[in-house]
């Protein structure tokens, strides 16, 4: 009898998980493929590409005096006294540090530009996805793109991290 009731409840179990998760309405979406089809990221990797070509000149000029100088230096080293190659060694040592220096701030200053154009595109496709979630009703959208299809929208109503603190005793 006890086995009875027992298969009976799990049976009632799965049926109203069954009739839960067919209520779902799960979709996915392409970002890669959606970013690379908006006009404003286009103009957002011009922009970008138009930024960094000012650092790699300006870095290439400085590899060029750098070579130059060298050149020179292995030219007349034999010819030179102690002092001066010390001078003219050192001299090197500056502009190899500084073209490292220049390399290191142009990377950063390139990935804060490639930030600041990106933000709003990004926001941009967020909520249009959102939007179209709310306006289709679907419960969350999985992006295809993303490592293990990432959720890019989900209906605050599925999120349990509350009740699991609460479970858990956690404020």
């Amino acid at each position: 009898m006890k086995k009875l009731i027992v298969i009976l409840a799990c049976g009632i179990m799965l049926g109203t998980v069954a009739r839960a998760q067919t209520g779902m309405k799960i979709a996915y979406i392409n970002s890669a493929l959606l970013l690379q089809n908006m006009p404003e990221r286009i103009n957002a990797d011009s922009s970008l590409a138009k930024y960094t070509r000012t650092f790699q000149d300006q870095i290439e000029m400085m590899t060029r005096e750098f070579q130059t100088k060298l050149q020179v230096f292995q030219k007349e080293e034999k010819t030179m006294s102690e002092a001066m190659k010390e001078v003219k060694t050192k001299e090197l040592q500056d502009l190899q540090a500084r073209i490292e220096s220049t390399q290191q701030s142009a990377q950063e200053k390139i990935q804060q530009k490639k930030q600041d154009l990106y933000t709003p595109i990004l926001e941009k496709a967020d909520k249009a996805i959102k939007d179209v979630a709310k306006e289709k009703n679907y419960d969350y959208i999985f992006d295809v793109n993303s490592q293990g299809g990432g959720i890019v929208y989900s209906k605050e109503d599925h999120d349990v991290t509350n009740l699991v603190k609460a479970k858990m005793g956690i404020k």
